[in-house]
């Protein structure tokens, strides 16, 4: 029997663009999946160097106080950004990446038998990256790794107003030294990296020793607020300030990240953190993080998603800055 061919020109399915795709900019239609995971799709890069915005994975838990596993959170977070890859952003309207170049630079290079040396690695690693110009995503990774980041990003921009989402204020035993989870946002005062009138944390459920002057919003004021309120609040608190954004999965009810070292009810909703970030355009955020994700106490990749959700809102918060332009939902 004679084959028949097609007409049709066979063109190849698209695989791997992490490493293999044609164009550094805008989205690929890969299946969600297969494939290599770089966060949402975008191409590994040894350095940032030419890029807008820079993706980087801190693998670290080793200062947790409660369950470990966080240390898994940059894998799961890549893997659940897949479906969010090739299509404009809900409720932004735009791809973000057809305005900005974004690179997966991978994971910070850390020994885990010299826990003691990764804040300082954990620093220089980044300056590396920030030395290049881009804007710095971090996936996390137990909270401890802000600390570092913060020294890193005071290092180029100065001392920041911190934007805090999370269950804990994070003010605990802030000795020299001291690798804590719970005692960077305390050290970061006292060293003069964050400016406490102009910072504020969102969703606090439990009490600590000190507010070091920082504004806060509690769980329970977040009802009472609702979304644009609480908006308002974190606009208004941090003014023209320079700003850091970082993100403790906690800040969420287990309901919704039930995937964390040290879980608190009564927390926000995905959908109502995800309103407030979106409102928060007219903040100068030169730095955002998503900490301790530990996907051994997920279910089907919820906390995952979540934290995806959460730096894909970060984004394209980055590309309207850039001139990207929300369209309306239709």
């Amino acid at each position: 029997m004679t084959e028949r061919k097609s007409s049709l020109p066979r063109r190849p399915r698209p695989a791997d663009n992490a490493f293999k795709g044609e164009k550094i900019r805008g989205g690929v239609n890969e299946p969600t999946y297969g494939g290599a995971l770089s966060f949402m799709r975008r191409f590994y890069a040894r350095d940032a160097k030419g890029a807008d915005l820079a993706i980087w994975g801190v693998p670290f838990d080793a200062a947790t106080s409660n369950r470990p596993g966080s240390r898994f959170g940059p894998q799961a977070i890549r893997r659940a950004s897949a479906i969010l890859e090739g299509d404009p952003q809900y409720p932004f309207g735009f791809d973000p990446f057809a305005s900005l170049t974004a690179v997966d630079v991978g994971d910070c290079a850390l020994d885990y038998g010299l826990v003691g040396n990764a804040p300082r690695e954990i620093e220089r690693q980044a300056k590396e990256i920030l030395d290049t110009g881009a804007t710095l995503v971090t996936l996390g990774g137990d909270h401890s790794v802000t600390y570092p980041l913060l020294k890193a990003h005071v290092a180029k921009h100065g001392p920041l107003a911190l934007v805090q989402f999370d269950a804990h204020q994070d003010t605990w035993h802030p000795e020299e030294g001291r690798i804590d989870h719970g005692s960077f946002v305390a050290r970061a005062v006292l060293e003069g990296l964050i400016d406490p009138k102009h910072s504020i944390q969102v969703g606090i459920r439990t009490h600590a020793p000190a507010t070091h002057g920082i504004e806060m919003v509690d769980g329970n004021s977040i009802e009472t607020l609702g979304p644009a309120g609480v908006a308002k609040r974190i606009l208004k608190r941090v003014g023209k300030r320079k700003a850091y954004l970082s993100f403790d999965i906690d800040a969420l009810d287990p309901a919704f990240a039930p995937g964390t070292g040290t879980p608190v009810a009564g927390g926000m909703s995905s959908r109502e953190a995800l309103l407030v970030l979106r409102a928060l355009a007219p903040a100068n955020f030169v730095g955002f993080d998503v900490m301790e994700v530990a996907p051994p106490y997920d279910h089907a990749d919820i906390t995952a998603l979540a934290a995806a959700h959460i730096a894909m809102h970060f984004i394209c918060l980055v590309a309207m800055r850039m001139g990207a332009k929300p369209r309306p939902v239709r």
